[in-house]
């Protein structure tokens, strides 16, 4: 059985008892890096497990390898913080694993998209994830212009050293709306920003960070 434990965002004991529960008898973890996970291992005193990697540099044959090991043996899927197979490859093992009638289980827990809209302050009924962006210049433009059509609230993400990246992107194609920023959520350094895009900015003070980035309705 494949169960999908939900790692902190940040502080360490923000972790469910169930989802240690689930650490503690999971034969194998799946994880993105074997550091993160192994540290986060220790710090409530598990240890002696067996790793495998899945990560975005995972091949096809990689991810195909991992079902039978989710078929014969107690797996736990992690991600490096959050919830594994929102955003990750952890969706593709997700996918093999129902094909192949291997039974999954959630192990719910923290999440920054959750965080983000309970930070906004407003009642948000609808929204668009648009979730990352493309990397290269011509598609993610594409895919910003398209957006500038929604009216709806949009939540953008990306990896940690292209926030500045995105946030002059914001200013070039939303100018005109209102924004929520958040940083490092559940992290002792945690900032949240809001307001026009050239107040993010002027207010950012990180070079990079874990971030989720909400433009607020027209």
């Amino acid at each position: 059985m494949l169960y999908l434990v939900a790692t902190p965002i940040g502080e360490t004991s923000e972790i469910s008892l169930r989802a240690l529960e689930v650490l503690k008898e999971a034969e194998i973890i799946i994880c993105e890096s074997t550091k993160e996970a192994s540290k986060l291992l220790r710090a409530h005193g598990i240890s002696g497990k067996k790793y495998e990697v899945l990560d975005e540099h995972s091949t096809p044959d990689d991810k195909a390898a991992l079902v039978p090991l989710c078929a014969d043996h107690k797996v736990a899927l992690v991600t490096d913080c959050g919830t594994p197979g929102f955003c990750d490859p952890g969706a593709d093992l997700v996918r093999l694993c129902r094909q192949k009638n291997v039974p999954v289980k959630s192990v719910l827990g923290a999440s920054a998209l959750m965080g983000l809209l309970s930070l906004s302050g407003q009642r948000l009924d609808e929204f668009v994830f648009r979730g990352f962006l493309p990397a290269e210049t011509e598609s993610r433009g594409k895919a910003l212009k398209e957006l500038t059509k929604e009216h709806r609230a949009i939540i953008v993400m990306d990896t940690p050293y292209r926030l500045k990246k995105t946030l002059n992107d914001m200013k070039e194609h939303f100018s005109n709306r209102k924004f929520l920023l958040t940083l490092n959520l559940s992290q002792e350094d945690e900032t949240v920003l809001e307001g026009a895009i050239d107040k993010i900015i002027s207010g950012l003070k990180f070079e990079k960070a874990e971030f989720m980035l909400l433009i607020y309705p027209k």
